[in-house]
Formats: structure tokens, sequence, C-alpha cells
């Protein structure tokens, strides 16, 4: 079972919730179509895009739509698939569309978004960034914020948190507070070890951040890529798992570093069992290293 689990992470597949909405016919467990819109249990107007290994949430209120990250970099298909989605859900406007950080692979090619009148919010770093790409596929925020912004549209609230250095300088945690879920992006993966996107990683910082998500009031969260296994929301548990592995492979490599062993051997050579059944543990935990060799071996 750990090694089809790793198999088809490796390739951005993974088991997904039946789908609420659909363009695809039902596909069995191991092969999911290849997007499709879920209504999270136990509400009634929050959904999940997801396209391919990736996923975005969605909000539906009476007065409009909250749309977050259009995640199409290197498949326009995937943004107007997603404005379709919507649609089916829902003839209101789409009012918003939020950015969770500047990576290419959660924001690129908005556009769609900005067609139908949205306007889009990211925090004031990934606006800079994004001004120096300039990608024009990829609009700019129309408006910016450096700490805290309250979103309320019909009804919902929608709490926009700016925690500091994390996986990016310009990330964005997304809380409903009725709901009690949060929307977080890449620094906290569930049930898996983080992706190879560790370049702009900051490990110290990170600890941070999940320290403050796990004092804030939730109880489900939404990963930007499916939690493992069977694509499911995180838990409490789930973060303070995350903060552990981040921790443990801190301190192993701190060790390793102070004996002169980063990058290599540390790289090829140091494993951290305890954690050999998550997936993507074979293909990512090189890319954990040299990021934490960064840190411990180089000071960066």
């Amino acid at each position: 079972m750990r090694r089809t689990l790793l198999a088809l992470f490796a390739l951005g597949i993974t088991a997904a919730a039946p789908a609420w909405s659909q363009g695809q016919p039902t596909a069995p467990a191991t092969k999911p179509p290849p997007f499709e819109t879920t209504k999270v249990d136990g509400t009634d107007n929050v959904y999940i895009f997801r396209y391919g290994n990736h996923q975005a949430m969605f909000v539906v209120t009476k007065d409009g739509v909250i749309a977050t990250d259009p995640i199409g970099y290197g498949r326009p298909q995937a943004v107007t698939t997603y404005v379709d989605e919507i649609r089916k859900v829902t003839d209101r406007p789409i009012k918003y569309l939020i950015y969770s950080h500047h990576h290419y692979d959660h924001i690129a090619g908005s556009q769609p978004f900005k067609d139908a009148g949205a306007r889009i919010i990211a925090h004031k770093r990934a606006k800079d960034r994004l001004a120096r790409l300039k990608d024009p596929a990829t609009p700019l925020p129309d408006e910016t914020l450096e700490k805290k912004r309250t979103l309320k549209l019909g009804g919902t609230t929608l709490e926009l948190i700016y925690l500091g250095l994390n996986h990016s300088d310009s990330t964005l945690v997304m809380r409903l507070p009725k709901e009690k879920i949060i929307f977080a992006v890449d620094f906290l993966p569930v049930g898996s070890v983080p992706g190879r996107g560790m370049i702009d990683f900051y490990p110290l910082e990170t600890e941070d951040s999940i320290k403050q998500v796990l004092a804030m009031d939730w109880e489900r969260l939404i990963p930007g890529h499916p939690g493992a296994p069977g694509g499911r929301l995180g838990t409490k548990k789930d973060a303070q798992d995350q903060l552990t592995f981040l921790q443990d492979a801190s301190e192993a490599v701190k060790v390793e570093a102070r004996e002169g062993k980063c990058w290599e051997p540390a790289e090829k050579e140091m494993k951290l069992p305890k954690y050999e059944n998550w997936p993507n543990y074979q293909t990512a935990l090189p890319f954990v290293l040299r990021r934490y060799c960064g840190l411990w071996g180089r000071g960066t």
C-alpha cells in the first residue's frame, strides 16, 4: 500500500472524495478525474475545486462568490474550468479572488477571474514580486494587505491573515470563523512530507507560523494539495504532526551539519525512519534535508 501511495503521489495523483459536481465520469478511487468540485461536508456554502494535484477553496454567499487560487500554471484550461465549475453551483457574481501566496503553481493564469469581474486580493509582497515578473496572464492584485483583513460578503466572514515568513514571504492563511475552517497552502501539507518547493522556505519561521495556526480556533484545514490519504481535510493533529516532522528534521540535520557533513553526505545518506511511511518520503526528503543543510550548514 505504501508503494502504491508513493507512486500515485509522484505522478500527482491522489484519491479524492466523491465529486459534488464534475466534468468527467466517475472514476476509480485510485485514478480520480482530472478535476472535480466538492462541497465541504457540514457547510452550506464552502467548496473545494481540485485540478490535478492542486486545489483551491471557494465560498458562495447570497451576494456573490469569494474564490481562491486559480491554479493555472502551465494549464490555462484549469482556470476556465474553475470558473465554469463555480457557474454550475451559482449564477451569483464572482466578487473576489484571493491569492494564497505568489508562487505560480497556485496563482498563475488568473485573467479569466478578472474578466468575470473579480477583484484580486493578496499580500503586498505578492504584488511586489508579480510586478517584476510581468506575466500578462496573471493580473496584479487590486488590493493588498500587510497583516490582516476581514472580508465580509453576503453574511459570510473570511479572515485573511499574514503570519510572517514560512513557505514564502507572502503567504496568507484564510479562516472562516463560523465554519471553523482554514485554507492554508503549502506550508501545512496534510499527511505527507513537504514537496520540493523548498527554495524560499524559511525553516524556523515556518515553525512559528504553524504554532500560530495551532493557536487559532478551527477544526478542519483545506490544504493546497489533496491531503493523504484519500484527499482528506486536515486536523490540528495533522498540523502538529507537520511541526514535529520539521523539528525532527531540523535537529537531525543540525547534528550532521556541525560535523561538516552538509551538503553531502547528509543529503544522500540521512534518513528519518519515523516518517518513512508518509507519502512523498522517498521523493521529497532530500529536498527537506538540503534546505536544513542550508540553515545549519551555511546559516541561511
